[in-house]
């Protein structure tokens, strides 16, 4: 028996999930967004760090992210002046400073600032003690186990970096979710919390809807596969795998937060990437340095098997290798004795790209593949999937002609098929932030 109706299912309600919902919606679709926690961004959203940060590999990744910080700038006017009664997520520009290693070659990143037209700055060793004089720029990598006689290395030559004043990050990742499920339900989305998703029902030629674990079903000619962890789960539901080169796995990511020294508060604090020492962190409300990572090549990846089933608290190898890179890093810096933190998975692909694609089966798109990192791209995401699934519905052969996405604000243009599900990505550890 059918218990709803819609044009559109929605399958999660993280930051992806609701920014897709919003822009549908807006669009006139009838949306259903379905999820098993019980509020918008309960996930893997609420444990983001919400870093919003430029330094990508690709024009795509890079135009992506500068045309979402124009919008996470303008947060309100996304929202279509849109108010929640929770309040309002906000942007803190603190700016971004990306060390990297001694023998790192800038060229490639910042030639794509120019392209898009990033500011940025180059910075000295010299220059980086003066602007920010609680970060040390010496050189200590590369990266190594805490534990290994070379962790406490000294250093050994000093580093040059890199500075975007308009990097910064998203107070409360949460609340932002929150903020769009409240403009989307303006726009008459409706959101079902508490339901899981146990069926991809279809026809002989498309998709037609989901079943629910409650044992009601919905009916609708298009889904999207927003689910987040899940997300490889619900498109081996759908059966459309098959020809999917790029897929993610859920990975267990902690990030830490605790007393930041003098010298890195709200005020005089950077969001600093340090490649050299495979961490990152910025200031955090209430006097404290939020911690996350890099994920270096010499720490254990800690795929879980079960998205609903892994350890919630923070462990003290993780804490320890983490918290300690950034004390050689922040030389004021005390780290506690007892973890502090919290722990959550992500979905990640081999080359941390997203997947926002098509599928082999008509009506069935997937927003997938996060990666930790794509936080920073909900004002984008939305727009770009609304424009695939509107092309895509109307006939569009998408894997031949991928479509392009025209910035709304920066203008640029997106080709979408540097998402596509049929790239053939390299197994590379991100150059960005996963946290």
């Amino acid at each position: 028996m059918a218990s709803g109706t819609a044009d559109v299912i929605v399958v999660g309600a993280g930051i992806t999930g609701c920014a897709v919902a919003l822009e549908l919606a807006r669009e006139g679709w009838a949306v259903v967004v379905v999820d098993a926690r019980q509020t918008a961004g309960a996930g893997a959203t609420g444990a983001a760090s919400g870093i919003v940060g430029f330094h990508h590999r690709s024009h795509e990744a890079v135009a992506a992210a500068w045309e979402s910080c124009q919008w996470w700038t303008r947060w309100s006017e996304h929202l279509g002046g849109v108010a929640d009664d929770r309040g309002s997520a906000h942007y803190r520009r603190t700016g971004g400073l990306v060390l990297d290693t001694l023998d790192a070659d800038h060229s490639h990143v910042l030639g794509l600032f120019d392209l898009v037209g990033v500011p940025y700055e180059e910075l000295t060793a010299d220059q980086i003690r003066a602007r920010f004089p609680a970060v040390d720029p010496s050189a200590y990598g590369p990266p190594v186990p805490f534990g290994d006689l070379g962790f406490w290395r000294p250093a050994h030559g000093e580093l040059r970096g890199y500075y975007t004043p308009d990097a910064g990050y998203v107070d409360d990742p949460q609340l932002a979710a929150h903020n769009l499920m409240t403009a989307a339900r303006h726009h008459g989305a409706r959101f079902r919390f508490g339901e899981t998703v146990t069926m991809i029902r279809r026809t002989a030629h498309r998709v037609a809807g989901v079943r629910l674990a409650s044992g009601g079903t919905i009916d609708a000619p298009v889904v999207v596969n927003v689910a987040g962890p899940a997300s490889d789960a619900v498109n081996r539901l759908a059966d459309v795998t098959v020809d999917m080169r790029v897929r993610g796995r859920p990975l267990r990511v902690e990030t830490h937060a605790i007393p930041a020294p003098c010298g890195f508060d709200l005020d005089e604090g950077v969001l600093v990437t340090d490649h050299d020492l495979g961490t990152a962190f910025r200031p955090q409300a209430g006097g404290l340095v939020h911690i996350a990572s890099i994920v270096p090549d010499c720490d254990p990846l800690d795929w879980a098997r079960d998205p609903e089933a892994y350890y919630h608290a923070p462990t003290e190898a993780v804490y320890e290798r983490q918290a300690y890179r950034v004390a050689r890093r922040l030389p004021g810096l005390t780290v506690p004795p007892r973890p502090s933190g919290l722990a959550a998975l992500y979905d990640v692909t081999p080359d941390r790209t997203p997947v926002f694609d098509r599928t082999t089966l008509p009506g069935f798109y997937t927003a997938s593949g996060t990666s930790g990192n794509a936080f920073a791209l909900a004002p984008v995401a939305g727009p770009m999937m609304a424009e695939l699934i509107r092309a895509c519905e109307s006939g569009h052969d998408h894997d031949r002609f991928p479509v392009r996405y025209a910035c709304r604000a920066t203008l640029a243009t997106i080709d979408l098929g540097a998402y596509s599900r049929l790239r053939s990505p390299t197994a590379r550890r991100p150059a960005h932030v996963l946290g």
